[in-house]
Protein backbone atom coordinates (compact mmCIF):
# COMPACT_ATOMS: atom_id res chain seq x y z
CA UNK A 1 0.00 0.00 0.00
CA UNK A 2 1.30 3.72 -0.93
CA UNK A 3 0.88 6.66 1.07
CA UNK A 4 -1.40 8.04 -1.29
CA UNK A 5 -3.91 5.66 -0.88
CA UNK A 6 -2.90 5.14 3.22
CA UNK A 7 -3.54 9.24 3.63
CA UNK A 8 -7.15 8.76 1.47
CA UNK A 9 -8.64 6.46 3.97
CA UNK A 10 -7.81 8.27 6.95
CA UNK A 11 -8.95 11.33 5.40
CA UNK A 12 -12.37 9.07 4.84
CA UNK A 13 -11.96 8.16 8.31
CA UNK A 14 -11.39 11.15 9.29
CA UNK A 15 -14.80 12.81 7.97
CA UNK A 16 -16.74 9.86 9.03
CA UNK A 17 -16.16 10.65 12.74
CA UNK A 18 -16.58 14.23 12.67
CA UNK A 19 -19.60 13.91 10.83
CA UNK A 20 -20.50 11.30 13.90
CA UNK A 21 -19.38 12.96 16.71
CA UNK A 22 -20.83 16.48 15.09
CA UNK A 23 -24.05 14.61 15.43
CA UNK A 24 -23.46 12.83 18.88
CA UNK A 25 -22.09 15.94 20.60
CA UNK A 26 -24.62 18.46 19.43
CA UNK A 27 -27.33 15.84 19.82
CA UNK A 28 -28.78 17.75 16.40
CA UNK A 29 -28.40 16.35 12.51
CA UNK A 30 -29.44 19.72 11.39
CA UNK A 31 -27.77 20.50 7.72
CA UNK A 32 -27.12 16.75 7.30
CA UNK A 33 -28.39 15.40 4.10
CA UNK A 34 -30.12 12.20 5.28
CA UNK A 35 -29.98 10.92 1.81
CA UNK A 36 -26.66 11.14 1.12
CA UNK A 37 -26.27 9.08 3.99
CA UNK A 38 -28.23 6.30 2.70
CA UNK A 39 -26.55 6.23 -0.85
CA UNK A 40 -23.19 6.35 1.27
CA UNK A 41 -24.66 2.88 2.88
CA UNK A 42 -25.67 1.50 -0.29
CA UNK A 43 -22.61 2.44 -1.44
CA UNK A 44 -20.66 0.29 1.18
CA UNK A 45 -22.90 -2.37 1.21
CA UNK A 46 -22.67 -3.05 -2.38
CA UNK A 47 -19.16 -2.80 -1.96
CA UNK A 48 -18.02 -4.71 0.20
CA UNK A 49 -20.14 -7.62 -0.32
CA UNK A 50 -16.62 -10.04 -0.79
CA UNK A 51 -16.09 -9.62 2.83
CA UNK A 52 -18.27 -12.75 2.87
CA UNK A 53 -16.58 -14.53 0.12
CA UNK A 54 -12.86 -13.28 0.32
CA UNK A 55 -9.95 -12.32 2.64
CA UNK A 56 -7.45 -9.79 1.46
CA UNK A 57 -5.76 -8.67 4.93
CA UNK A 58 -6.75 -7.87 8.72
CA UNK A 59 -6.30 -3.65 7.33
CA UNK A 60 -8.80 -4.25 4.46
CA UNK A 61 -11.52 -6.15 6.13
CA UNK A 62 -11.30 -3.85 9.54
CA UNK A 63 -11.47 -0.69 7.06
CA UNK A 64 -14.79 -2.10 5.65
CA UNK A 65 -16.44 -2.98 8.22
CA UNK A 66 -15.68 0.45 10.17
CA UNK A 67 -16.94 2.16 6.85
CA UNK A 68 -20.56 0.00 7.01
CA UNK A 69 -20.60 -0.14 10.18
CA UNK A 70 -20.11 4.08 10.78
CA UNK A 71 -22.70 4.77 7.65
CA UNK A 72 -25.43 2.88 8.85
CA UNK A 73 -24.42 4.38 12.66
CA UNK A 74 -25.35 8.04 10.97
CA UNK A 75 -28.39 6.71 9.53
CA UNK A 76 -29.36 5.80 12.57
CA UNK A 77 -28.64 8.53 14.30
CA UNK A 78 -30.44 11.12 11.68
CA UNK A 79 -33.74 9.13 11.12
CA UNK A 80 -34.48 7.52 14.49
CA UNK A 81 -31.91 8.95 17.55
CA UNK A 82 -32.19 12.59 16.41
CA UNK A 83 -35.04 12.27 14.07
CA UNK A 84 -36.83 15.79 15.26
CA UNK A 85 -33.54 17.64 14.59
CA UNK A 86 -33.72 16.07 10.80
CA UNK A 87 -34.02 19.28 7.97
CA UNK A 88 -36.20 17.23 5.63
CA UNK A 89 -37.59 20.05 4.20
CA UNK A 90 -34.33 21.29 2.65
CA UNK A 91 -33.21 17.65 1.99
CA UNK A 92 -35.21 17.36 -1.17
CA UNK A 93 -32.85 15.92 -3.95
CA UNK A 94 -34.71 13.41 -5.86
CA UNK A 95 -32.54 10.50 -5.37
CA UNK A 96 -33.83 7.72 -7.73
CA UNK A 97 -32.54 10.28 -10.33
CA UNK A 98 -28.98 8.83 -9.24
CA UNK A 99 -29.49 5.58 -8.34
CA UNK A 100 -31.65 4.56 -11.23
CA UNK A 101 -29.12 5.15 -14.10
CA UNK A 102 -26.28 4.79 -12.00
CA UNK A 103 -27.80 1.41 -11.66
CA UNK A 104 -28.65 1.05 -15.01
CA UNK A 105 -25.03 1.80 -16.25
CA UNK A 106 -23.24 -0.89 -14.10
CA UNK A 107 -25.43 -3.59 -15.78
CA UNK A 108 -24.34 -1.59 -19.16
CA UNK A 109 -20.42 -0.90 -18.22
CA UNK A 110 -18.87 -3.53 -15.74
CA UNK A 111 -15.36 -5.60 -15.77
CA UNK A 112 -17.41 -8.58 -15.47
CA UNK A 113 -21.16 -9.35 -15.55
CA UNK A 114 -21.64 -11.04 -12.63
CA UNK A 115 -23.92 -10.15 -9.76
CA UNK A 116 -20.60 -9.15 -7.14
CA UNK A 117 -18.93 -7.23 -9.69
CA UNK A 118 -21.98 -5.45 -11.17
CA UNK A 119 -22.68 -4.44 -7.66
CA UNK A 120 -19.24 -3.40 -7.54
CA UNK A 121 -18.98 -1.12 -10.24
CA UNK A 122 -22.94 0.39 -8.86
CA UNK A 123 -20.94 1.28 -5.78
CA UNK A 124 -17.87 3.41 -7.35
CA UNK A 125 -20.85 4.85 -9.42
CA UNK A 126 -23.18 5.90 -7.06
CA UNK A 127 -20.30 7.08 -4.55
CA UNK A 128 -19.27 9.68 -7.19
CA UNK A 129 -22.35 11.36 -7.24
CA UNK A 130 -23.68 10.48 -3.62
CA UNK A 131 -22.69 13.35 -2.22
CA UNK A 132 -25.23 15.88 -4.53
CA UNK A 133 -27.81 15.75 -1.83
CA UNK A 134 -25.69 17.42 0.32
CA UNK A 135 -24.19 20.03 -1.89
CA UNK A 136 -28.11 20.32 -2.52
CA UNK A 137 -29.19 21.04 0.74
CA UNK A 138 -26.52 23.56 1.34
CA UNK A 139 -27.66 25.36 -1.58
CA UNK A 140 -31.55 25.51 -0.70
CA UNK A 141 -30.04 26.59 3.30
CA UNK A 142 -27.51 28.98 1.83
CA UNK A 143 -24.68 28.22 4.02
CA UNK A 144 -23.30 25.25 6.18
CA UNK A 145 -22.08 24.60 9.64
CA UNK A 146 -18.32 24.88 9.81
CA UNK A 147 -17.93 21.00 11.46
CA UNK A 148 -20.20 20.27 8.38
CA UNK A 149 -17.58 21.55 6.01
CA UNK A 150 -14.79 20.14 7.59
CA UNK A 151 -16.56 16.69 7.02
CA UNK A 152 -17.02 17.77 3.27
CA UNK A 153 -13.49 18.82 2.86
CA UNK A 154 -12.20 15.84 4.22
CA UNK A 155 -14.35 13.69 2.25
CA UNK A 156 -13.01 15.51 -0.87
CA UNK A 157 -9.98 15.33 0.11
CA UNK A 158 -9.72 11.18 0.52
CA UNK A 159 -11.07 11.10 -3.38
CA UNK A 160 -8.21 13.01 -4.95
CA UNK A 161 -5.70 11.15 -3.12
CA UNK A 162 -7.36 8.15 -4.10
CA UNK A 163 -6.77 9.88 -7.60
CA UNK A 164 -2.83 10.39 -7.30
CA UNK A 165 -3.52 6.78 -5.53
CA UNK A 166 -4.11 5.24 -8.99
CA UNK A 167 -1.54 7.19 -11.30
CA UNK A 168 0.99 5.82 -8.54
CA UNK A 169 -0.17 2.88 -9.27
CA UNK A 170 -0.15 2.72 -13.14
CA UNK A 171 3.31 4.45 -13.05
CA UNK A 172 5.11 1.63 -10.52
CA UNK A 173 2.23 -1.32 -11.07
CA UNK A 174 1.08 -1.30 -14.53
CA UNK A 175 -2.05 -1.32 -12.60
CA UNK A 176 -5.42 0.92 -14.32
CA UNK A 177 -9.06 0.41 -13.90
CA UNK A 178 -10.78 2.90 -16.16
CA UNK A 179 -14.01 2.56 -14.61
CA UNK A 180 -12.75 3.37 -11.11
CA UNK A 181 -10.84 6.30 -11.77
CA UNK A 182 -13.08 7.91 -13.93
CA UNK A 183 -16.16 7.74 -11.55
CA UNK A 184 -13.20 9.31 -9.09
CA UNK A 185 -12.46 12.14 -11.41
CA UNK A 186 -16.32 12.96 -11.62
CA UNK A 187 -16.80 12.84 -7.62
CA UNK A 188 -13.26 15.31 -7.51
CA UNK A 189 -14.75 17.94 -9.59
CA UNK A 190 -18.11 17.74 -7.90
CA UNK A 191 -16.45 19.30 -4.95
CA UNK A 192 -13.73 21.76 -7.13
CA UNK A 193 -16.15 24.44 -6.32
CA UNK A 194 -16.61 23.12 -2.59
CA UNK A 195 -12.92 23.08 -1.97
CA UNK A 196 -12.31 27.03 -3.40
CA UNK A 197 -14.83 28.34 -0.90
CA UNK A 198 -13.63 26.27 1.42
CA UNK A 199 -10.35 27.29 1.57
CA UNK A 200 -11.37 31.32 0.59
CA UNK A 201 -13.86 31.37 3.59
CA UNK A 202 -14.06 28.62 6.20
CA UNK A 203 -9.84 28.52 6.58
CA UNK A 204 -10.37 32.42 7.11
CA UNK A 205 -13.11 32.21 9.57
CA UNK A 206 -16.19 32.93 7.51
CA UNK A 207 -19.09 30.74 7.26
CA UNK A 208 -19.37 28.72 3.59
CA UNK A 209 -22.57 29.38 1.26
CA UNK A 210 -23.26 28.02 -2.58
CA UNK A 211 -24.77 29.58 -4.66
CA UNK A 212 -28.95 28.39 -4.91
Amino acid sequence: MNIFRLTGDLSHLAAIIILLLKIWKTRSCAGISGKSQVLFALVFTTRYLDLLTSFISLYNTTMKIIYIGCAYATVYLIYLKFKATYDGNHDTFRVEFLVVPVGGLAFLVNHDFSPLEILWTFSIYLESVAILPQLFMISKTGEAETITTHYLFFLGLYRALYLINWVWRFYFEGFFDMIAIVAGVVQTILYCDFFYLYVTKVLKGKKLSLPA
